[in-house]
């Protein structure tokens, strides 16, 4: 029309109906800009890093690594096969006439890429056998706990290396599944002091064996032993009290804390049940079946530890465990100088 428009537009045209910028079209999912943060005049992208990190997620992939440990006998393997729903870990329960029972605690690991959704995991099982087994089992605990620390060492040296790799090969124990024995009386002093030195150094999640040989009202009394054994020690399983964020997380941590510790049943066995295949133990009343949450708490452990905590595990072991031993370590080493044991070692591995 050749009218010339004032410099100051907002004087004439409302804020409201003043020209916006163009941008992508706003996606469906986003919901309006809250009324507390700054007001934006359009659709910016922000809310894209999600899809950006989960993309390079489904690229790299990420790391997952589970310890077990626990007499033999009570179902280990079985139960970490039964938690991925894959052969993940070898059995390794029984020993044979011939076979002579180690007389230190092994430490086996093993590791699968296992696949979701396009989502690729790095699972590494890492199995203990001879824990417990033995007659004395007096500070059988300490090659585990030296285990779980040569991991953090390992990451440590990568760390402080002057090239250092693009991406740290983690090896660190994100969680131990510690199996209690279904006697349905109380913790045993090994239990105890297991729990106590390494509630330090790992997250523990401890978890009742074939609680199918406990009944409904022995299951119930025995959590509540155990959890009172543990608050009279002062062992802290995961997740920690301390480390709740907020309101929501120590509320829906309290629920798993009440739950603890999970009254499981592993198998890898399917039989039919009112028409549906499902996995279970087959005895001569029935089937128990492992993911009917009436049956026993398989789903509580399985959705917890893998759904909702995963993620979590990994971030409290790095930030809090791992921290941990990172700082006592260069505070005892006086630096961040000769970790390794040589000039010559630190060399080569700075190469």
């Amino acid at each position: 029309t050749g009218l010339e428009l004032p410099e100051d537009m907002s004087e004439i045209v409302p804020p409201e109906v003043r020209p916006k910028p163009v941008v992508p079209a706003k996606p469906s999912h986003v919901a309006p800009h809250s009324s507390r943060g700054s007001a934006l005049l359009g659709y910016i992208g922000i809310d894209t890093i999600i899809e950006q990190m989960r993309k390079k997620t489904m690229k790299t992939g990420f790391d997952f690594n589970i310890m077990v440990v626990g007499q033999s006998g009570l179902g280990k393997s079985t139960l970490v096969n039964t938690l991925f729903k894959s052969q993940v870990s070898r059995r390794t329960t029984s020993w044979s006439r011939d076979e002579k029972i180690p007389k230190t605690v092994e430490i086996k690991s093993v590791s699968h890429v296992i696949e979701e959704g396009g989502v690729k995991m790095k699972l590494t099982v890492v199995d203990t056998p001879g824990f417990g087994d033995q007659i004395n089992n007096e500070n059988c605990w300490e090659p585990i706990s030296k285990y779980i620390n040569e991991q953090y060492e390992k990451f440590l040296k990568e760390e402080v290396n002057i090239a250092r790799k693009k991406r740290i090969p983690d090896t660190r124990v994100h969680c131990c599944l510690y199996f209690i024995s279904p006697t349905g009386h109380s913790l045993r002093q090994l239990d105890i002091e297991f729990m106590k030195h390494l509630s330090r150094v790992v997250n523990i999640i401890p978890v009742i064996a074939k609680s199918d040989t406990l009944t409904l009202d022995e299951k119930t009394e025995f959590k509540q032993r155990v959890r009172k054994e543990l608050e009279a020690c002062g062992i802290e399983c995961y997740p920690q009290k301390e480390f709740d964020e907020d309101m929501e997380d120590k509320s829906d941590n309290d629920k798993i804390r009440e739950a603890m510790p999970f009254a499981v049943v592993g198998s890898d066995k399917e039989y039919q049940v009112n028409g549906k295949r499902v996995l279970g133990r087959k005895t001569a009343w029935g089937v128990v079946e492992v993911e009917n949450p009436n049956h026993c708490e398989f789903s509580l452990l399985r959705d917890f530890m893998i759904r909702s905590h995963l993620q979590d595990l990994k971030e409290v072991t790095h930030n809090i465990h791992y921290e941990t031993y990172r700082a006592k370590r260069l505070n005892d080493n006086g630096g961040l100088h000769p970790i390794t044991s040589s000039g010559q070692d630190t060399q080569e591995s700075n190469l």
